[in-house]
């Protein structure tokens, strides 16, 4: 049997197709909702804690201004902020007091005009919050236009860790499929590409960059990993997982709640006992 048939039989692999199903007919339902929401406010500071769930309670007491930090959603192409509902909902349960998502037209942009607009969300989170500095996690699309913000219009000053799920960093032979500028941006080898790939030296934010091997939208799927010599970068590989499926999952929750709520600004843990990101070289 071949390798290519061996990893279509994977248990895990086919659960996961079947969990992709699932998560994209319940995105469809809820996607009108997404464009109704709000893009979430600050939350009060808790002075009170005794009434927080244990896991919520432990990381305000621990690090205030971890749990205070905001995060700033940014949804993919053909998608709105419904899709972090989950995720977003998981942050907020670990003890992040201030999670927001923003929704941006992906019809008639590109790549760079996204990064200007996050630009400005991130400003009016940075007046609407304190803080100097915040989180950045972008799916798919999202995470290119996170990239670019932080790389080419100064977005480091402002963004302490960007996390990716999904982002096609190497582009994506699936962007072939439909001739617009937008997806031309994604194509191997594009212009912007090219753009990102080059030296960033003293680029002050941390990377996380999930992928899956089961990505059907990023093609091949290791592009999703980011490897530039100039930016921090730690990539964790899931088994398994389909595009969508991403966000949703338990695991990355997990994973990007340990990440925000332990590292320090050189990506080292600061608290006993905490594990450190598992990197994939």
């Amino acid at each position: 049997m071949s390798g290519a048939a061996r990893f279509a039989l994977d248990p895990a692999v086919i659960a996961g197709g079947a969990v992709e199903a699932v998560w994209l007919a319940a995105h469809a339902a809820t996607w009108p909702l997404g464009l109704l929401g709000g893009r979430g406010r600050g939350a009060t500071p808790a002075y009170r804690v005794e009434h927080l769930p244990p896991v919520q309670r432990g990381l305000i007491v621990s690090d205030v201004e971890a749990a205070g930090t905001p995060i700033l959603l940014v949804h993919g192409i053909v998608s709105n902020r419904s899709v972090f509902t989950l995720l977003r909902r998981g942050l907020t349960r670990r003890g992040f007091t201030n999670v927001f998502a923003m929704n941006y037209t992906t019809v008639s942009t590109d790549v760079r005009a996204a990064a200007a607009s996050l630009a400005e969300e991130v400003e009016r989170v940075v007046e609407e919050t304190g803080f100097e500095r915040i989180h950045v996690i972008g799916h798919s699309l999202g995470g290119l236009i996170g990239r670019y913000y932080v790389t080419r219009l100064g977005g480091d000053a402002r963004v302490h860790t960007l996390v990716t799920l999904g982002t096609p960093h190497e582009g994506t032979w699936a962007a072939y499929a439909v001739p617009t500028r937008l997806m031309q941006q994604m194509r191997p080898g594009s212009g912007l590409l090219r753009e990102l790939a080059r030296p960033a030296r003293g680029c002050r934010t941390r990377f996380i960059s999930y992928w899956s091997d089961s990505d059907e939208a990023v093609l091949p799927q290791r592009s999703a990993a980011l490897r530039h010599p100039d930016l921090r970068s730690s990539n964790v590989r899931l088994h398994g997982a389909g595009h969508l499926t991403l966000p949703m999952m338990r695991d990355v929750v997990h994973g990007i709640s340990t990440a925000l709520a332990f590292l320090d600004t050189d990506g080292a843990t600061v608290t006993s006992g905490v594990l450190l990101l598992a990197r994939d070289e």
